[in-house]
């Protein structure tokens, strides 16, 4: 059962009455002829073979308030992408796959990298950004939901959740996060958010005193989750990290250009599965190793452009502070676990809490070493400036393809 406590600078919207879907489905098309509505689904082909993205897909096919539904396809060459044309074929909506690794979307990019105006990296942050460039190209939506297509558990109701907060004209958010409690299969999950970055949050609060930038991160009950809501306004000015530092990234972009009472949060699932990164502690460039550098990072960068002046002896105190929160809250999700009969390994919790004081004393070091890194893809109003028609070259690409290969 939600609660209905605020806390934080972010409005909290709960989940108190569990009301029937039909209900919110049927506001949501009432919404939907004021404020039409985009789902992007960023997605590995990978994700097409596995046992989440089939049941998603069956659950969308009832969605009955979208106007479309982009998909961004990595990883895949011209027979995977034509699977993937009929792997979506069933959703009734209007949609369209974005072929990142076909020849018409990467001559796009390459002229971008030629003018330092594309992401640096391929991942999750260079297929949401090209996607959300689709989306604009399009101007089929005036609010935007995003989420992972590797949810086990997913329902349809989540997706109704994250996007009412932005679609309801009488609400005022530019931008709602979505949240929800990681246990699954008897098992307290969510290991990154728990362990490094919420501990993380308290130390440097600890260290440098309170700070709105802190307080505002401290406010959203999962800040890793990667479903998100947006009005489509967002977007334009809008910078993406291209790595792990993805969704630290757009919370502190949406913290730079707009008021805490414009942004919240909403419970969109009373159980949340899906799938799970190795821990990868002896390898630094993988799994939630390098997340844990990433998201580091990415708070480092922001305290040094909000003024908080940054040294090897601030992370060596840092690093100390964290390792002793972060064992006091192994010694809480213990606890926790154990009033609600689940199961919580201390011996693998205390060895990611080791990792992730490591890989805090590598992120600040690495930060020291290039303080003028600027991992953001640039905006799309700066892309649109330096190239005017960009916008419409994506459109007629997706579309091109779309005619070529899958509307024969």
């Amino acid at each position: 059962m939600g609660d209905f406590h605020q806390n934080g600078v972010v409005t909290t919207l709960h989940n108190l009455s569990r009301r029937p879907l039909p209900e919110l489905e049927y506001e949501l098309q009432v919404f939907s002829k004021m404020r039409p509505m985009t789902l992007i689904l960023p997605s590995l082909f990978s994700e097409l073979e596995g046992p989440a993205l089939p049941n998603i897909i069956d659950e969308l096919q009832k969605v009955p308030y979208l106007s479309q539904i982009v998909i961004g396809l990595d990883r895949a060459n011209k027979e995977q992408y034509l699977h993937a044309g009929e792997f979506f074929g069933r959703l009734p909506q209007h949609h369209r796959i974005l072929w990142n690794d076909g020849p018409r979307l990467r001559a796009i990019d390459a002229r971008l990298q030629e003018m330092g105006l594309a992401p640096t990296e391929a991942g999750k942050g260079r297929n949401v950004w090209y996607c959300l460039g689709y989306t604009l190209a399009s101007r089929k939506s005036q609010a935007i939901a995003l989420h992972d297509c590797d949810i086990l558990t997913y329902s349809r109701e989540l997706l109704a959740r994250l996007i009412y907060p932005v679609a309801n004209p009488g609400f005022n958010y530019q931008f709602c996060k979505g949240y929800y409690a990681r246990v699954a299969d008897g098992k307290i999950n969510g290991r990154v958010c728990r362990l490094m970055v919420t501990p993380l949050l308290r130390a440097l609060k600890k260290v440098f005193g309170s700070l709105d930038y802190l307080d505002y991160l401290d406010s959203f009950r999962y800040p890793l989750a990667g479903e998100f809501s947006f009005r489509t306004d967002v977007v334009h000015d809008l910078r993406i990290p291209s790595d792990w530092g993805l969704e630290i990234g757009i919370l502190s972009e949406m913290y730079r250009n707009y008021s805490t009472n414009r942004i919240c949060q909403v419970d969109i699932a009373d159980i949340y599965d899906h799938k799970h990164q190795d821990l990868s502690a002896d390898n630094a460039a993988a799994g939630l190793s390098k997340m844990s550098v990433d998201i580091a990072k990415a708070i480092f960068r922001k305290l040094a452009t909000n003024g908080v002046v940054l040294s090897s002896e601030t992370f060596r105190t840092l690093k100390a502070t964290y390792f002793r929160i972060a064992l006091d809250f192994v010694e809480t999700y213990r606890n926790d676990a154990l009033i609600n009969g689940l199961t919580l390994d201390i011996h693998k919790e205390e060895q990611a809490v080791e990792l992730f004081a490591q890989n805090i004393k590598q992120a600040g070091d690495y930060f020291l070493d290039n303080p003028m890194e600027t991992p953001f893809i640039p905006s799309w109003n700066r892309v649109c400036s330096a190239v005017p028609d960009i916008l419409e070259q994506i459109r007629a690409a997706v579309d091109a393809d779309t005619e070529e290969f899958l509307n024969k």
